[in-house]
């Protein structure tokens, strides 16, 4: 009786043990089954496979619509001379000390152009121009001012490739930029070079013999600026303007200047619209925090213009304006940089008038001046 109880007893314990080993087989088998490692690796690699394909395609884009947009911006690119070559365009043999080759930009479809004022001369002076596909023409200078080394140009021409122009006040350091231009001579016309927003609102002194004049709210870069390229364009990988190069550090390399483009831009919407500008001027001679280290080590301030000078019978000086007044804003318009002040009047004719808030030592007062005509 014994014997048959215990066999029943091993006969259910195999069974159990059985049952629980078929049990688990079939779960092991199944979930088995449904593991995709490899399935999961591949797509996961293919990916990554992909991204790395459309990262080097999207460098190669980007550098051929780079190529694209600087080779279409240097059509409007133009070469200027203040003497006639005697050959068949400036662009010849002569280099620029000869010819006083330098550089301008296109800016509108009838004829104007855009350069430095050292490169054409000053208002009503002839200049010589070649332009991309090698035409000349004899170019009278429209408009310039001294302060800002700019000046406008214009050709008797018609559907011209002209540039797009861009917002200074919108740049920031470290952005790549381009610059072009004609450096030397005929060898290396329409040179480009690259490089980086090093600095803004730059301030530099000029020194020619006795004669000291200062520069500020410049763009420093470090995109290569020869002689020749003063006039030509600094512009965004987009190809618009955003300055216009002036000069660079003789005595350091990788440091040059542009003027930025936002200051002349009411001069140029002026000539496109009415063919011509009226300059307005307070009659003073001033300058912006930047600068006033320059002049004068012991005077420093925040905010405002800084009064150096007021010209004697100009339409300052029957005003009570003085000497070592801080014009803190004009119309109520904020003044921090000298730009700030020659935009808002390149927007002002003469005859108009303008209120100065004024900071002369603790007192603040409100000064109404009429504008003349520079």
């Amino acid at each position: 009786m014994r014997r048959k109880q215990n066999c029943k007893k091993k006969i259910i314990l195999i069974t159990i043990i059985l049952m629980i080993t078929w049990i688990l087989g079939v779960y092991l088998y199944t979930t088995y089954t449904n593991i995709e490692i490899s399935d999961s690796e591949y797509e996961a690699q293919k990916t990554l496979s992909t991204e790395n394909e459309q990262t080097v395609e999207t460098v190669e884009e980007n550098s051929t619509k780079i190529a694209d947009i600087i080779e279409k911006t240097t059509e409007s690119v133009v070469g200027i001379s203040k003497l006639k070559s005697a050959g068949n365009s400036i662009f010849g043999t002569s280099n620029e000390e000869e010819l006083g080759l330098g550089t301008g930009i296109i800016i509108t479809e009838d004829g104007y152009i855009l350069s430095n004022e050292h490169v054409t001369g000053e208002r009503y002076s002839k200049c010589y121009i070649t332009l991309e596909d090698g035409k000349k023409y004899t170019g009278t200078v429209m408009w310039s001012d001294d302060s800002v080394d700019l000046s406008i140009t214009k050709i008797e021409a018609k559907n011209l490739k002209y540039i797009r122009l861009g917002d200074s006040n919108k740049i920031r350091v470290g952005e790549t930029v381009y610059a072009i231009g004609n450096p030397i001579g005929f060898e290396f016309r329409r040179t480009v070079t690259s490089g980086i927003i090093s600095a803004k609102n730059r301030s530099i002194k000029l020194e020619e013999g006795e004669d000291k004049s200062y520069m500020s709210d410049l763009i420093q870069t470090d995109a290569t600026i020869n002689p020749g390229n003063s006039g030509g364009p600094l512009i965004t990988p987009s190809g618009e303007v955003i300055g216009i190069n002036t000069v660079k550090i003789s005595s350091a390399e990788g440091i040059g200047f542009a003027i930025p483009i936002n200051v002349v831009k009411n001069v140029i919407e002026s000539f496109k619209n009415t063919g011509s500008f009226e300059q307005a001027t307070l009659g003073i001679y001033a300058y912006d925090k930047e600068v006033i280290p320059y002049i004068n080590s012991n005077l420093s301030f925040e905010d405002g213009i800084y009064v150096a000078q007021i010209t004697k019978g100009g339409p300052s000086s029957s005003t009570e304006l003085k000497e070592g007044d801080i014009i803190l804003t004009i119309d109520g318009n904020k003044l921090s940089t000298m730009n700030d002040l020659r935009e808002y009047i390149y927007t002002k004719k003469p005859g108009d008038n303008v209120i100065l808030k004024v900071k002369r030592g603790k007192i603040n007062k409100e000064i109404s001046v009429v504008l003349g005509k520079k």
